[in-house]
């Protein structure tokens, strides 16, 4: 078995969301249920089906055990790598590797989060050689790569500022999105500053939900409910854990793992339709497009600019709102399979690209420490 050899091997036939934005007295497993029964749902399948289990929650530290038990599945396969909010991209692999493997047939992935209700993340882990200054992670360590990106090339809190405006808009297209009110760039601008450079309207969400996709072989989505998503590529790279020790500022791992996934696809950036990035911060998504190589290096204030990204730009992003207006549950990485989903089936509603054939979903773990780029493709990209 080889990466090229698993291009088109797997296929999510099955999506589902569950109690986002705020879900009073439901557990983050009430959450990951309650989207599992959705997406088991809309495959057209059962949860006697389902023999295999990836996902994670922010509380378990033992989460397919929680999940498997929680849900009465007694699974053949099971995986629950961590890291971080990419980590559900990184399963979609995995879950390919194993049905291709004949160690089992259908693939839950899913994930459930009460951070709204919490109040906290859960984690009680603190870098060795941060926890002296306190807490650098999520928000000050992003808040750094902002500055120094701003400080090398130039780039502006107005430029970030297109990024959580796009957001907006197409969170306004989605009937399940959180933040749907007019936002303009002088909003965002007029916002506190929680981390200089970034604004409260550069950081995402903080929100309840659940998100779950099931995966299963094309051969066997054949007889199941949805024209199925394939599978193209995927590939992750890690390159830090704390702060401190990330490499280089401005870029992330993005720019060695997003190759390799377009390469197993097949793929360049002109063949992509729409992408669905990981949008912590708004920074995020700048600093992603340059490392996809959508744009140069210095050059993603730049590209955002002028609503590219936005309903009816050239280059759709995001199309359901992102981390920044759509949901964002602690780890947001399963909700841009779902959308990617979505979109390439053709049932989007008003945010719908036309002719969607080919899909990015990109997840972010920790600060910009795990990066993972998958390519979904329609039928007729196989």
């Amino acid at each position: 078995m080889t990466a090229s050899s698993l291009r088109g091997k797997s296929t999510i036939v099955g999506i589902g969301t569950y109690g986002l934005g705020r879900a009073p007295g439901l557990s983050s497993m009430d959450l990951m249920a309650g989207a599992t029964a959705r997406a088991v749902a809309d495959a057209g399948l059962q949860l006697k089906d389902i023999d295999g289990i990836c996902g994670g929650t922010l509380y378990h530290m033992f989460p397919t055990l929680s999940m498997g038990e929680y849900l009465g599945i007694r699974p053949k396969w099971a995986c629950s790598d961590m890291t971080g909010g990419s980590s559900f991209l990184s399963h979609l692999l995995q879950a390919t590797m194993a049905i291709e493997a004949g160690l089992c047939t259908t693939v839950l992935i899913a994930y459930g989060s009460n951070l709204k209700q919490a109040g906290t993340f859960g984690i009680h882990e603190l870098p060795t050689f941060e926890k002296v200054y306190g807490l650098m992670s999520p928000l000050p360590g992003y808040a750094m790569c902002a500055a120094r990106h701003m400080y090398e090339y130039g780039t502006t809190r107005a430029q970030m500022a297109e990024v959580a405006v796009a957001a907006r808009q197409w969170a306004q297209l989605h009937p399940d999105a959180t933040m749907k009110a007019p936002l303009t760039i002088d909003d965002v601008l007029a916002s506190p500053l929680v981390a200089d450079p970034l604004s409260r309207l550069d950081c995402c969400l903080m929100s309840d939900g659940g998100a779950a996709v099931i995966v299963t072989s094309p051969d066997r989505a054949k007889a199941l409910k949805h024209k199925p998503v394939y599978f193209l590529g995927g590939a992750g790279a890690s390159w830090s854990r704390e702060v401190s020790q990330i490499p280089d500022f401005c870029t992330t791992p993005t720019a060695e793992c997003a190759p390799r996934a377009f390469e197993m696809a097949g793929i360049t950036t002109t063949d992509v339709d729409v992408l669905q990035l990981y949008d912590a911060f708004t920074i995020n998504v700048i600093m992603f497009l340059e490392d996809m190589r959508f744009c140069k290096k210095g050059e993603g204030g730049a590209f955002v600019s002028g609503g590219r990204i936005a309903p009816g730009g050239a280059l759709p992003v995001n199309t359901n709102g992102g981390g920044l207006s759509f949901a964002h549950p602690g780890m947001y990485g399963l909700f841009t399979l779902i959308e990617a989903t979505e979109q390439l089936r053709g049932n989007a509603g008003a945010r719908q690209i036309a002719d969607a054939e080919i899909a990015i979903a990109h997840g972010n773990g920790c600060t910009f420490s795990h990066e993972f780029t998958a390519v979904l493709g329609g039928a007729n990209t196989l």
